[in-house]
């Protein structure tokens, strides 16, 4: 491909295309085109390779081109590529993925409801929490409570259970009856409370919000186990998901755990919730799921919950053109047997453990602060002074610039803020995580000297 061809294809990209959450700091400077990946790496329209820390957006969590699951998806294209779950029609991939989750997920939890994508799980897991309700003769169950700062997709619903205000500013109001409750992060509690002293303080001022809200009226809780990359991977105390538990058990609110970022093993566990033995009513699921191959996404419940919708004229009522697709069944299937055969959530908690040392060693720096997170999910914040806890300015753009000097140097780093995110695909070796804290070694030796810390 010829440079004027290249450059057609960057001006056209963002000339007809608006991209997802776009930077047009970053779109006017320097627009990427990748055109292949292999394992843990992916290569631009140039032919610059980049070791990819993020997992193409935590989705290739098995690495790009996974033979068995390219077979899978040829084989399946020979047979039907696509035929609709609708009404009373199944495929065969359908029913067998349906079967391998119900073998594989927590608890009870073994019936599934296919979309497209994890804000759409979300939004389904909302209104099946609400017409199970309906179904047992409480219709003013219409309330939900979500906790601030964790997110929970780009739907209205979704975006309505967002405790982020970044995604909610330009679209308030949202959707009433969406009640924002206290998060768990104990290192910046909104109480200002220790973890060793606090006696679980948010839960007890959880439990005052339902009862002054009534609990007759609140439907569901979503929440995630463990937050995502947004806020760093915070680790909630052993306990506390346990009592969120009792909590919804007490007041007959429907618990929904998003594991859309933190499901099939990337925590170390094939699910977050696994680490404190909790299982909810409904569980979301997407993204790494599917293997990045084709979208798919999950909202996956109990007998208990599905029972009231088997009735003529109770049946749940959502539905989505291409929710199960065929060919996304098929390579999601095959996606979980490369997990389950090549021991991927064993090697996420060991590797996972690896990192840990690795990025923990970076502390040398001063503007290393607080690591958090598990298994293969971790994250580092940046600080301006980690010897006296002394945070960074608001102006002090330390993330973007690390971002940027991986990115030139042969990496994919994500960063929010000055929080970096480290969730590389689970097939990650050894020497790759050697390179990539090597890289962003030296990324932090050149902010420092950039902004003089």
């Amino acid at each position: 491909m010829d440079r004027e061809e290249k450059e057609n294809l960057i001006e056209n990209a963002v000339k007809y295309i608006i991209p997802h959450f776009a930077s047009w700091e970053l779109l006017e400077r320097e627009p990427k085109i990748l055109v292949k990946g292999e394992g843990c790496y992916v290569y631009d329209i140039d032919g610059n390779r980049y070791l990819d820390t993020f997992a193409s957006l935590l989705t290739t969590i098995c690495g790009h081109h996974q033979p068995e699951v390219d077979q899978a998806i040829r084989g399946q294209l020979e047979k039907l590529e696509f035929f609709p779950n609708y009404v009373d029609t199944f495929t065969v991939p359908l029913i067998k993925l349906a079967e391998k989750l119900a073998d594989i997920m927590p608890g009870d939890i073994e019936v599934s409801f296919f979309v497209n994508s994890g804000s759409e799980a979300n939004e389904t897991a909302l209104k099946m929490a609400r017409q199970y309700h309906f179904e047992n003769g409480e219709p003013a169950r219409y309330k939900v409570m979500f906790r601030r700062f964790s997110y929970h997709g780009t739907t209205l619903g979704g975006s309505s259970a967002t405790g982020l205000g970044w995604f909610r500013e330009y679209f308030e109001p949202l959707l009433p009856g969406f009640i924002p409750t206290y998060s768990a992060r104990c290192h910046d509690c909104e109480l200002g409370l220790s973890p060793a002293s606090c006696s679980f303080k948010c839960l007890k001022m959880m439990e005052q919000q339902i009862q002054w809200e009534g609990p007759e009226k609140i439907s569901a809780l979503i929440m995630d186990p463990l937050p995502g990359s947004n806020v760093g991977y915070p680790v909630p105390p052993d306990g506390y998901i346990q009592g969120v538990r009792e909590l919804c058990d007490k007041y007959g609110i429907i618990l929904i755990f998003d594991e859309i970022q933190t499901g099939f093993g990337k925590t170390g566990k094939m699910f977050a919730c696994e680490h404190w033995n909790v299982v909810p009513d409904i569980m979301t699921i997407g993204k790494g799921f599917t293997g990045g191959y084709i979208p798919l996404g999950a909202a996956v419940t109990s007998q208990k919950i599905y029972r009231p919708f088997k009735r003529p004229g109770h049946e749940f009522r959502s539905g989505s053109t291409y929710g199960g697709h065929t060919l996304a069944c098929a390579a999601t299937l095959a996606n979980i047997e490369v997990i389950e055969n090549d021991r991927l959530v064993e090697r996420a908690h060991e590797l996972g453990a690896y990192l840990w040392k690795k990025l923990e060693a970076l502390s040398k720096h001063r503007i290393v602060g607080l690591l958090s997170g598990m298994g293969l999910l971790q994250a580092l914040f940046l600080v301006a002074d980690n010897s006296k806890h002394i945070p960074l300015g608001l102006d002090q753009t330390v993330g973007d610039f690390v971002r940027d000097y991986c990115y030139k140097n042969g990496m994919i780093m994500r960063n929010n803020g000055n929080i970096l995110v480290m969730a590389p695909a689970l097939i990650i070796s050894r020497e790759q995580i050697d390179e990539s804290i090597e890289i962003l070694d030296r990324a932090l030796t050149a902010a420092m000297a950039h902004f003089k810390l």
